[in-house]
């Protein structure tokens, strides 16, 4: 299959996702594209039943985002940085899925197609429905994908490269089953907020969903706040607070009741938005329900501090520009094809393989 015909490949998916979950009119599928699309819904719906994580709203909201994502101008963007050799030798690569937040193995899944390999896939328990699903639709509107595409049941094996997500203890069995492979292993890593005291309320609200969207679950959820000395915290409470729905699901309300009884025992200075439980602490990771944060007072030592721990921070939210790679209020969840995890670029890694 020519780079060309996987590329539309994707673009079609795209323009499917964002015709099932969003406003986009659906036009020119076949009958078999829209059963496919038809069975991914039924899965949406199917998804909480699973993961008591995954609201139906949630894993719309995430589908459509991959939606938005797979626009050809951005894929033809993605890939334009790149040298693709039309003589490259297939290779088989094995791809550890999580599942903390709905398809999240979908940029891997995509990564590894759009180069022209192989996948096999070990799905994560908690999300193990969303990308099969996927995949059928993909392979509806291009056929050529059903022999590209394998989802292990059991101990993946056969394979000439890997790509692993999970958190810091199993990257230790990652490192000792596959460190003889070409591979990338991921770790656990946070987002973080830096905050100037001139945030609008739009802004707040905007972190807001960097918060708690997917429950704060992901490695991209802002878990933990950098706020100048003297900072009133009154602004950023009150829209906290505000956030919609967050506290019906019950799996997120038994978090910040236990994390609360946790604190009041323990006599732990701490804010309460009924919602959301805020503690100063020097920790990047913070349990669900609860974020941490920490006083800074010169911008510059800030930044110098957060160069020197990137390996533990997955994105940096602000509108101060402290990093590069920092990304605006609100976007926490919405990386770009060229957003790549940990800062390792996948795409490279497969096709130097």
């Amino acid at each position: 299959m020519e780079l060309s015909n996987r590329i539309q490949a994707f673009a079609d998916l795209g323009k499917a996702l964002r015709g099932t979950f969003g406003k986009e009119e659906i036009t020119g599928f076949s009958s078999v594209q829209l059963e496919a699309m038809n069975k991914l819904k039924d899965e949406v719906l199917r998804a909480k039943n699973n993961n008591g994580w995954f609201d139906e709203k949630l894993v719309q909201n995430a589908l459509l985002a991959l939606g938005e994502s797979l626009r050809e101008d951005k894929l033809k963007r993605w890939i334009s940085a790149y040298d693709f050799h039309s003589g490259k030798e297939e290779k088989t690569v094995g791809v550890i899925m999580a599942g903390n937040v709905p398809a999240v193995g979908f940029h891997d899944f995509l990564s590894v197609l759009i180069s022209g390999n192989k996948l096999l896939a070990k799905l994560s328990s908690d999300d193990n429905k969303l990308m099969p699903a996927i995949a059928d639709l993909l392979i509806s509107i291009e056929p050529e994908f059903a022999s590209k595409i394998i989802f292990a049941e059991g101990t993946i094996k056969d394979f000439d490269a890997v790509i692993a997500t999970g958190s810091n203890n199993t990257a230790r069995y990652f490192d000792y089953y596959f460190g003889k492979y070409p591979n990338i292993i991921r770790k656990n890593r946070n987002g973080i907020a830096v905050l100037t005291g001139e945030e609008t309320e739009a802004s707040l609200k905007a972190l807001a969903e960097d918060i708690f969207l997917y429950y704060g679950l992901g490695c991209r959820n802002v878990a933990k706040l950098y706020v100048p000395e003297n900072y009133d915290f009154e602004p950023l409470l009150s829209v906290l607070s505000q956030y919609p729905d967050v506290d019906i699901n019950h799996k997120y309300h038994n978090n910040y009741d236990y994390n609360k009884a946790i604190f009041l025992v323990n006599k732990k200075d701490h804010l309460d938005t009924g919602n959301l439980l805020l503690t100063e602490s020097d920790s990047f990771a913070s349990p669900v329900s609860v974020v941490h944060y920490e006083f800074y007072k010169d911008n510059k030592v800030l930044r110098n501090y957060l160069m020197t721990r990137q390996n533990q921070i997955q994105c940096v939210v602000s509108e101060a520009g402290f990093l590069k790679e920092t990304v605006h209020f609100g976007k926490s969840q919405q990386p770009e094809l060229w957003d790549y995890a940990d800062g390792v670029d996948t795409m490279d890694f497969l096709l130097k393989l």
